[in-house]
């Protein structure tokens, strides 16, 4: 049984692939390519890249006074990340197989392409893999936490939610007690 929800949540995933596909295209216009993710631009991007860097010095100094002063609190988040990190893993590793839910990959979420660009300097390349990694750990704890989500209750919301994951779709409508209790009791969400 699909809905009309479900439909558009699915038309809404070919549209992100024709996204993608605009992104790949757009590649030449920039003249690089990947090859086993790794970002490969020509030589006259490199140096043209090159030669916009900001010299690390002077990026320092001229800082604004509201970046300077907002650093303690935005490092300071690796604190409960490396905590939160560290459990997440413990719960991919443990719960998720007894449920027969297959393990998320870390690597599948993180992506750390920025340091491929040759115009950033390395403060603003280690700014770059902090963020990288912040990100990698909110989609890693969204992807264990939406299979949970799907194992246990597969509604989707009624109330509009922006951040709706690639499960959702799959989901039984917010009204629909059949087709809630179809896939809760047959569990089709994870093969067995």
């Amino acid at each position: 049984m699909k809905s009309r929800i479900s439909e558009i949540l699915e038309k809404i995933d070919r549209l992100k692939q024709d996204l993608y596909k605009e992104y790949e295209r757009l590649s030449s216009n920039y003249d690089f390519f990947i090859k086993n993710k790794k970002i490969i631009f020509s030589e006259k991007i490199k140096s043209y890249q090159k030669s916009r860097k900001e010299n690390l010095f002077h990026y320092i100094f001229t800082a604004d006074i509201r970046n300077i002063l907002s650093m303690p609190f935005i490092y300071g988040m690796i604190f409960p990340a490396v905590f939160l990190d560290l459990f997440l893993t413990l719960y991919n590793f443990t719960a998720l197989p007894l449920y027969w839910i297959p393990w998320v990959k870390r690597k599948d979420h993180f992506i750390y392409d920025r340091r491929f660009l040759k115009y950033l300097n390395l403060l603003q390349k280690l700014n770059c893999l902090y963020c990288a990694y912040m990100n990698w750990l909110f989609s890693f704890a969204t992807e264990i936490w939406a299979r949970t989500e799907q194992y246990w209750c597969p509604i989707k919301h009624a109330i509009k939610n922006d951040s709706e994951h690639k499960y959702f779709k799959y989901y039984a409508d917010f009204w629909d007690t059949d087709w809630f209790n179809e896939i809760f009791s047959k569990n089709t969400c994870f093969k067995k």
